[in-house]
């Protein structure tokens, strides 16, 4: 039952964790930040942060030349774009949970009646006994791994637009709101923790005993990372990541009062 309940939590929030580990990828030392242009070499660069540079400093002339701005319009574009893949995943998802729990106590009846048995062909017997189930009230397993392909498609543009902060200069020499873009501002990352930290809270409505424990605390690495993280970088990803938690935060009310309601 705790091994469960652990599996359980775990895949509802395998995209945060999965998103704390492209964090980590992103801020290792390993990666390039020298200026890119169009001379830059590699097919990520030229395809996806090159790209990402143009249109930051073009979407900047819109608003009289205000990287800042600009940063905030295009995560927000990005993350409008992007909502009814992220909509479409969430219900697909709660539909094959709630299937999952209405198979489950035939689906143990059946593990039961092999329990003990490791053989090959004691094996292939239940496997066989599992997808007449399955196939009886139309369900497929799959469908609970392919729900992770929304998040996997969002990943290059998300990082080609990290990225491309990070290796576009002009922002750097720019203010916006009480900070400059290219300096270490703290009242940012404080902004930044908080509200990744209110996007772990609202992820819990719904979700009740051990699994909300459990939950609470997977929720608090996203914003303790980002926070740690934020102190090494320039405001401008700061910036970045609390637009798209604020984004996340109204997605995620959607998603809990009419998607998975």
């Amino acid at each position: 039952m705790g091994k469960n309940s652990i599996r359980t939590t775990f895949r509802k929030y395998r995209y945060v964790l999965l998103g704390i580990g492209i964090i980590l990828l992103l801020t290792g030392c390993s990666g390039d930040f020298s200026p890119i242009d169009e001379t830059s070499t590699g097919f990520f660069n030229q395809w996806m942060v090159y790209p990402f540079s143009q249109l930051i400093k073009w979407v900047a002339v819109l608003f009289s030349g205000s990287y800042g701005m600009s940063i905030v319009a295009i995560t927000l574009a990005l993350r409008l774009v992007l909502l009814p893949f992220m909509l479409n995943q969430a219900k697909q998802t709660h539909i094959g949970q709630q299937k999952m729990q209405e198979l489950k106590p035939e689906i143990d009846e059946i593990q039961e009646k092999y329990q003990g048995k490791k053989d090959n062909e004691t094996q292939m017997a239940m496997q066989k006994e599992l997808s007449a189930l399955y196939q009886k009230h139309d369900y497929n397993p799959l469908k609970m791994v392919t729900g992770c392909l929304p998040m996997l498609l969002q990943m290059p543009f998300l990082i080609g637009f990290y990225y491309a902060i990070r290796r576009t200069p002009e922002i750097a020499n720019q203010s916006f709101l009480w900070f400059n873009l290219g300096e270490i501002d703290f009242l940012l990352i404080v902004v930044a923790f908080l509200t990744y930290f209110l996007q772990s809270r609202v992820s819990l409505i719904g979700t009740e005993g051990k699994q909300r424990k459990q939950a609470s605390l997977i929720g608090l690495l996203s914003p303790v990372m980002i926070g740690f993280i934020s102190f090494t970088l320039p405001a401008a990803l700061p910036l970045y990541w609390s637009v798209g938690g604020m984004f996340m935060i109204i997605q995620t009310f959607i998603i809990k009062k009419y998607v998975t309601a």
